[in-house]
């Protein structure tokens, strides 16, 4: 029975339609000074962790990207890869591209939220979750490092919440933005551009909210002014997109509060260029000229609709329950692998589009001031379905056979203040997860015999199944106060996640399996130690972390026969994080942070890791540095730098030569409104990718990074 069917679920539903999450605290612009004490006064609630814990006070590294930070990136990239990228410690650089394939975070996969509903397709992944909504609609990115099971599926490497913008105080709010791009010899076919409203407010017991944005992006230039070339997998260059977001709010007394929201993002490449395959041998980038591709232009469309209730005082409770529904579609550009004869009897190949569906609850009940006000603790119930597929577009074959994951989860954290110093940290999560396959065919890939009138030719036939999992995760931790300054914390926690199921079944070639005794098939279970320390001096802070990430049947991908590859291997991750800021003076903030990341694999089966982790999974060693300066109360300024050190692995050919990149903003406020002038990659540096050099050995992927491009801004609140 499904588990959105069963009599139980059935009485929580009338409960939960009448709900919502609170209002969250408006974040306004402030000076450094008033926002640390604003910081002090009101500690920041961190959404991403369920028993809603205070920032600075958990027993794992959690990092708080503000709206101030995500609005000095904008002025410079609007890359959402490239904005985490930039403020992120152990997120890989940036492709550039609209596939975040080989972005991880500490060497593994992140699970994407917007907030609190998963974004991420594990079951099939199209490296397509951090484009799923425009940082123009996010308050707040919040970011729990390292494995964790608090949202059930897909967090092994951690997770990253987006929060949306929530109403202002009033009872009309107005403000609209307009932002130009272009490269730095204002080529016409390098043009972009942005469009951003908003209008929120508040009337009695209710709030609203709603805004929409539309951006054009022209074609990318490289630091040799040659255009980028064309990725398959999906471009974010020579596309158009938009995002629509509607908030409305009520509150039924003091205690309770009730929100729908929707967000519908659609992004579209605009079709224009080729790619032109280069050289990878001889040093010669991929890049693009104008021309008509085959089949239709990649997107991705992404809608997001959440009902959620929250009562502060549910019988001496706080009680959160939140629905969801998710809808993803991404379509792919065409690949020579499915040849098919059109009515002409010309020969034509297909392209992809992955197709998936999610349906959720999750319900939390809290209770504070339990043994002398020592003791906190927190439940809940998880339930999740997903459902995905993988098609064919133009013959409506099926590439990927539908997937249908259900999962429900409960779980249990206590958080329990041992002294005014000391602090425990435990919880304990019960995972039941089933998958259904009904039965399939495999597709032929072959170019070479494969038979393009014959659009129905299989590999091989696979029997279905439904196999069941289950799992507990548990999770420990440690904050102990040493000074007023200085705090230790060590933390122990386990993430739960699936192998890319489509990636192995399209990936089948042996007739006689079925689904039910597929060992790839068995879920991942990431274990995460870390050892950390944070010290505050006033106008200096400064926190180190190391951390393990041990999995005894995670997944390496690699590359064979121009095909990604799941392999199902023990993979052991150690890395350490070094992050710092100092205000020098209320003027000035500095930011640091340096990163390392080493892992391996045991490619041979023996029990022992043995091979190096190259580029699509593990970031090289990376030194950030960021200042900001407000010169007078009408310019500011930001600054950062952020070197890639060089990194060896076994396959010469995946070796990386480091580069280094610079970027600058500077802001003025007008007497009416906010321009921005923003550059990226200030020095014209001239590199080809993380990505190109460490990951993947291929002249179609071989890609040179963006060289300096310029951003106009202007921003005006009414």
């Amino acid at each position: 029975m499904p588990y959105f069917d069963h009599p139980a679920t059935k009485r929580l539903l009338p409960i939960a339609l009448c709900s919502a999450l609170p209002g969250m605290a408006l974040a306004q612009s402030a000076s450094p000074d008033q926002a640390q004490a604003a910081d002090e006064l009101n500690p920041l609630v961190v959404t991403a962790t369920r028993n809603k814990s205070l920032a600075g006070k958990t027993p794992q590294k959690i990092t708080i990207i503000t709206r101030e930070q995500i609005e000095q990136q904008l002025a410079i990239t609007q890359d959402p890869g490239a904005v985490l990228s930039n403020l992120i410690p152990s997120y890989s650089p940036s492709r550039q591209k609209l596939s975040n394939a080989g972005e991880t975070f500490r060497g593994r996969s992140p699970l994407f939220l917007v907030d609190g509903v998963p974004q991420s397709n594990p079951l099939r992944d199209s490296a397509r979750d951090s484009y799923t909504i425009d940082l123009a609609m996010v308050e707040r990115i919040e970011v729990i490092h390292g494995a964790s099971a608090e949202h059930g599926l897909g967090a092994t490497g951690g997770i990253i919440n987006y929060v949306t913008r929530r109403a202002e105080a009033g009872t009309v709010n107005q403000h609209a933005g307009i932002s130009l791009t272009s490269d730095d010899d204002f080529e016409s076919e390098g043009f972009g551009h942005k469009l951003d409203y908003r209008i929120s407010g508040q009337q009695g017991d209710w709030d609203y909210l709603g805004a929409v944005s539309r951006q054009e992006r022209g074609v990318f230039f490289d630091g040799n002014d040659e255009v980028v070339g064309i990725a398959y997998p999906g471009e974010i260059q020579n596309s158009e997109s938009y995002d629509l977001l509607g908030k409305l709010g009520y509150w039924i007394d003091d205690n309770q509060n009730i929100e729908l929201s929707l967000n519908h993002f659609d992004l579209e490449n605009d079709g224009d260029y080729v790619p032109v395959t280069g050289d990878r041998d001889a040093g010669v980038p991929t890049t693009a000229r104008k021309g008509n591709p085959d089949g239709e232009p990649g997107y991705n469309e992404v809608t997001k609709a959440q009902l959620a209730y929250s009562h502060g005082d549910w019988f001496g409770n706080d009680l959160d329950v939140q629905l969801y529904r998710q809808r993803f579609r991404a379509r792919f550009a065409t690949t020579p692998y499915f040849p098919y004869e059109d009515d002409a009897g010309n020969t034509l190949y297909d392209q992809t589009r992955n197709e998936s569906d999610k349906l959720g609850g999750k319900f939390t009940l809290s209770r504070d001031g339990l043994l002398d006000d020592r003791l906190k603790l927190t439940t809940g119930i998880d339930l999740l379905q997903d459902e995905t597929r993988q098609m064919l577009v133009q013959t409506e074959r099926t590439y990927v056979p539908e997937t249908q994951f259900r999962n429900v989860a409960a779980f249990l954290q206590g958080d329990f203040d041992l002294t005014d110093s000391l602090s425990l940290h435990a919880g304990v999560r019960q995972e039941h997860a089933e998958l259904k396959v009904d039965d399939f065919s495999t597709l032929d890939r072959s170019t070479d015999d494969g038979d393009p009138k014959d659009v129905t030719e299989d590999l091989v036939s696979v029997d279905g199944g439904e196999p069941t999992f289950d799992e507990t995760l548990f999770n420990a931790g440690i904050v102990y106060q040493a000074t007023d300054w200085a705090q230790l914390y060590a933390n122990y926690s386990e993430g739960f996640g699936m192998p890319d199921v489509g990636r192995v079944l399209r990936g089948l070639e042996q007739p006689g399996q079925d689904v039910d005794t597929l060992l790839t098939l068995q879920p991942i279970v990431t274990d995460n130690r870390e050892i950390g320390t944070r010290f505050d001096w006033n106008r200096f802070g400064l926190e180190l972390s190391y951390y393990e990430s041990n999995s005894d049947f995670g997944e390496r991908l690699t590359e064979e026969n121009g095909v990604w590859v799941g392999n199902r291997e023990k993979t052991e991750i150690q890395g350490f994080e070094v992050s710092g800021e100092a205000r020098p003076s209320d003027a000035h903030r500095l930011r640091l942070s340096y990163t390392h990341a080493e892992g391996e694999s045991d490619t041979d089966g023996d029990g022992e890791v043995d091979t190096k982790l190259t580029g699509i999974n593990i970031a090289p060693d990376t030194l950030k540095l960021g200042w900001s300066a407000a010169w007078n109360r009408k310019l500011s300024s930001h600054l950062q730098y952020r070197y890639y050190f060089d990194r060896s692995v076994e396959d010469p050919e995946l070796e990386f030569e480091g580069y280094g990149l610079i970027d600058a903003s500077l802001s003025y406020r007008l007497p009416v409104g906010r321009a921005s002038l923003g550059v990226e990659n200030l020095a014209d540096e001239d590199y080809f990718t993380y990505y190109s050099q460490a990951a993947r050995v291929s002249d179609d992927y071989y890609f040179k990074g963006r060289g300096r491009t310029l951003t106009l801004g202007y921003q005006f609140d009414f």
